[in-house]
């Protein structure tokens, strides 16, 4: 029996009179990426949001490491990016990092080979030194994610985390995903990228706050009759 690290059951969530998740029912087990894929407001960020405990369910349980959230304690084990990059303009890349692995509780001999070793997954190495107000967008979103990578985290949970990046380093950056999957540590991934899509090990198709499709890539493909994972999004659509 696989063990879930993510467990979301009958979960719903309402902003007033807008129901933005209606009975969404996922999974995240050990050594697996999901991803979760779905058009704008679909409530894909909501699902991540509930899941960290950022957002209160309306109904429902989200539960990580079988625990229900929201839970400060388990933060520590948990890897974020957001969509939006919180970071300190003022700083050096190098000194947002270590901030942020200061935080997370990274010792003070292991943290500059930490810094090393995410700097060079997202290429940010030769610009570490320089302060982030400098960085492009791109090189914001590949610092967010270093930021998410620091401390070997057992679960990351990661929002459109290669909007901007060109497609050699988002080839690089999904080997080291697949790296973290194999060595038993699981993510949830948002992308708007059908190809990254296909690189998931179950892929969750999330329309008008429902899922509704969830299974392995080739699965989903054979179920729907056709050949991507951006035709079975269309066929769920009802598009044409």
């Amino acid at each position: 029996m696989a063990t879930a690290i993510i467990d979301l059951q009958h979960l719903a969530k309402t902003f007033g009179k807008q129901t933005v998740l209606k009975d969404i029912n996922l999974t995240v087990n050990a050594g697996e990426i999901v991803g979760l894929i779905g058009p704008s407001g679909a409530g894909k960020s909501t699902v991540i949001k509930v899941t960290l405990g950022m957002e209160v369910a309306s109904g429902g349980s989200a539960k990580v490491f079988d625990t229900q959230m929201p839970n400060r304690q388990l933060l520590s084990r948990i890897g974020y990016m957001a969509q939006t990059d919180a970071l300190y303009d003022s700083l050096s890349g190098y000194e947002n990092l270590k901030f942020y692995g200061q935080m997370k509780g990274i010792s003070k001999d292991d943290l500059p080979q930490a810094i090393q070793h995410v700097a060079e997954v997202v290429d940010l190495t030769k610009d570490l030194k320089k302060r982030v107000a400098g960085y492009s967008g791109g090189m914001m979103r590949r610092l967010s994610l270093a930021i998410a990578l620091l401390g070997d985290p057992d679960l990351l949970i990661l929002d459109e985390p290669t909007v901007g990046i060109d497609p050699a380093l988002r080839r690089q950056i999904w080997a080291e995903l697949g790296r973290i999957r194999d060595a038993g540590r699981s993510i949830l991934i948002t992308t708007h990228v059908m190809d990254e899509a296909e690189l998931v090990d179950r892929v969750a198709l999330l329309l008008d706050g429902k899922v509704m499709a969830f299974d392995e890539p080739v699965v989903l493909k054979h179920d729907y009759g056709v050949d991507s994972i951006e035709d079975v999004f269309l066929k769920a659509e009802g598009v044409d």
